[in-house]
């Protein structure tokens, strides 16, 4: 197989004006909307928004954005990169997801998630001590709404549901995604709920991922689920030479990490550290063929279906978003598919 799907995700970084200071989120949120216009434009398979609950970040409710991406374009998918579905009712996550499968045509692809922030466990109220048991609950009434009309089941987290139905039903199939940062618990979990394996690969080779590949397959053999299509989402900046997209983005990487750092007793961030990620690890950063020699690395070493480069990493300039998911969509994609096919041939 030499085709794979290549997407874009991004957490609407709250970005700055030209005071230096954070803009107010309702311009972040027009800025995501052009550029997933953009992204269906020029034949970006996949957008995906990320849901968080804090300051940095744009994007508390991703389905209610990306129904409006739904009304401005024609073939791109549409999905979240994650819905914190821990601390949500899978039931109306299931039905916002369905209206907007309906709205869009078939174009609705979640990607479930416990997320890496815990903001919303208090927002919501919710116990952290809950962690496992509630997103355990929920995928799994979420993965039975997926196939069945009327749903019947009972926990410990929400109240038990008896033949109920729920709408509006699915008319068309929706394929459904859960982000996994790399635990053989997450991946088996999967499989034994029948979705598909998104491994979220934010730092070190990507080849150190290739066990949970294998994991996943001979989990797949020994519960009797089908092999499904597995992705990938890394972050990543292009521009037009290696330099400038190094150097655009490096002040932004910075603030972000150092920022989320301090907040986790993380150590400083350093340039080193940032070039060292860009030259082997999981930092797609680069020019248009830089980038695409990585990508087809990462599809070949692990054998995976899907990748999609968050574009967004800390306050970058709207232009420069544009600029690099025009790159990606015109210059990289092309570039990838041609790599796999000499690959293959």
């Amino acid at each position: 197989m030499t085709h794979v799907s290549l997407g874009l995700d991004t957490f609407g970084d709250v970005s700055h004006g030209q005071d230096g200071k954070p803009q107010q989120m309702d311009v972040t949120l027009r800025e995501v909307l052009d550029q997933a216009t953009l992204a269906d434009e020029i034949g970006i398979d996949f957008i995906g928004l990320g849901e968080h609950h804090r300051a940095d970040f744009a994007i508390s409710a991703p389905e209610i954005v990306l129904a409006a991406i739904a009304g401005r374009t024609h073939r791109i998918k549409l999905g979240t990169a994650v819905t914190v579905l821990s601390t949500d009712d899978p039931v109306r996550v299931f039905q916002r997801f369905s209206t907007l499968n309906a709205l869009s045509n078939g174009r609705a692809e979640p990607i479930l998630g416990r997320g890496s922030f815990t903001e919303s466990y208090p927002l919501f109220g919710h116990d952290l001590q809950d962690y496992d048991q509630l997103f355990e609950e929920r995928l799994e009434i979420f993965a039975k709404l997926l196939r069945e009309p009327r749903i019947t089941w009972s926990g410990q987290t929400r109240s038990p549901l008896n033949n109920q139905p729920v709408f509006p039903t699915l008319g068309q199939p929706m394929t459904t995604w859960v982000g996994v940062g790399g635990s053989p618990e997450s991946v088996v979990r999967v499989v034994r709920q029948d979705l598909q394996l998104m491994l979220a690969i934010i730092g070190g080779d990507a080849s150190r991922f290739a066990p949970y590949v294998d994991l996943y397959q001979r989990a797949c053999a020994q519960l009797g689920k089908p092999l499904r299509p597995i992705g990938v989402h890394s972050p990543g900046f292009v521009a037009e030479s290696d330099e400038i997209a190094q150097e655009k983005l490096w002040p932004h990487y910075a603030d972000m990490f150092g920022r989320i750092g301090r907040e986790r007793g993380w150590p400083p961030v350093t340039k080193d550290r940032y070039l060292n990620e860009v030259h082997h690890g999981a930092l797609y950063v680069g020019s248009p063929e830089t980038v695409a020699r990585k990508i087809a690395r990462t599809v070949k070493v692990l054998g995976i279906q899907r990748f999609d480069m968050k574009y967004s990493t800390g306050p970058m300039p709207h232009g420069d978003l544009m600029e690099c998911i025009r790159l990606y969509g015109e210059k990289v994609i092309p570039m990838v598919q041609d790599m796999l096919a000499d690959q293959a041939a």
